[in-house]
């Protein structure tokens, strides 16, 4: 099996849920390409997408937060368990190697953000970003659309909650303070191996774990709320981190650390094998035996609530394992609430009181 270096799916095959046509590459220029030595490199390409709106709404009994807005579509960082790759499928393009290199952006976000916080019946609520793509991934250094939506939600003085496993964030630490002052934000880190070998393939092109627990310093310095996420955790591939990850993010200031259990859904059952086959042929069957055990016999469990928390006596074991390295890494049940009484519209957006 060919693997393309500095990319996280080992195929990009198209969906079969939605009869798409199967894609081939030409075969003369394949024999070219083979005659020159090796196939090119993929390079990544951006697309410019012009939505009518910004904020997404959802009703997820597992999701504290009900509106979220995604600067981009697809992830260069190719982290090959992202939940969110299915969703290139809408778009006739693979979950595989095209969610992780045919990329779209909304250069308008800021501006649509604008309009709709202007909306007179707008109801203030946090803001989540990086729900369904990272907010920081390489191309924002260039089209810095996190960056604009920022400066609005700091005019406005709206909360958001920011997810994100890029040290990218720091570039962005005035806006963020200015947010912290008012207890407007809160930012979570993904911490998911320490292990810069593992990090190189399960999520190849996010910054290194040692870079990414600088950014949860730095953070905590400015007196930014920041926790930690070890997500996902994967049997037989990250499992045996979980003590000495919270026990460094807590190092670094981090104010808590969560964790999620690996999920595979739709086409990411599939990508996910594949991966397994490439870089963990020694323990694949037993990784996936675990997973449909946390799973109910499936590779994944697609009902709320118990896709987020697993079942049986591995999902038992972790949590446990989980709870006691969070204890004695001193962790208690803060819970952080961001306020929402000092929002105000955009100016020009509608007529101020005062």
């Amino acid at each position: 099996m060919a693997i393309e270096k500095g990319r996280g799916a080992t195929v990009n095959g198209e969906s079969q849920r939605f009869n798409l046509p199967q894609r081939s590459v030409d075969g003369d220029w394949l024999d070219l390409a083979m005659q020159e030595g090796a196939l090119p490199r993929l390079r990544t390409e951006v697309t410019v997408e012009r939505p009518r709106t910004i904020i997404a709404r959802n009703a997820s009994p597992d999701i504290g937060f009900d509106r979220s807005i995604n600067a981009y579509r697809g992830c260069e960082h190719g982290c090959i368990y992202c939940y969110a790759r299915p969703s290139h499928a809408y778009h006739d393009l693979s979950p595989g190697l095209d969610f992780e290199t045919k990329l779209f952006a909304k250069p308008d976000a800021a501006a649509l953000l604008r309009a709709e916080l202007g909306r007179k019946n707008y109801s203030v609520a946090p803001i989540a970003m990086g729900t369904n793509t990272d907010p920081y991934q390489p191309i924002e250094k260039d089209w810095r659309i996190t960056q604009q939506v920022l400066e609005v939600l700091v005019e406005t003085r709206h909360p958001t909650f920011i997810t994100t496993k890029s040290d990218r964030i720091l570039r962005d630490i005035d806006l963020l303070a200015d947010l912290a002052r008012d207890n407007l934000v809160a930012v979570m880190l993904s911490v998911t191996t320490l292990d810069p070998k593992v990090a190189r393939t399960l999520e190849p092109r996010a910054p290194h774990p040692e870079r990414r627990l600088e950014a949860i310093a730095q953070l905590a310095q400015a007196g930014i709320p920041v926790t930690a996420n070890m997500s996902p955790i994967i049997p037989a591939i990250n499992d045996h981190e979980i003590e000495s990850v919270v026990a460094r993010v807590a190092a670094a200031g981090a104010r808590d650390v969560n964790y999620i259990l690996v999920r595979l859904p739709h086409e990411v059952a599939p990508l996910f094998r594949a991966w397994l086959d490439a870089h963990h042929p020694d323990r694949a069957a037993k990784v996936m035996a675990i997973i449909r055990n946390l799973r109910g016999g499936r590779d994944n469990d697609p009902n709320f609530g118990s896709r987020m928390r697993g079942q049986g006596v591995w999902a038992d074991l972790i949590r446990s394992r989980f709870v006691k390295a969070r204890r004695k890494a001193g962790f208690g049940d803060e819970r952080l609430t961001l306020r929402t009484d000092l929002f105000h519209p955009p100016e020009g957006a509608q007529p101020r009181l005062f």
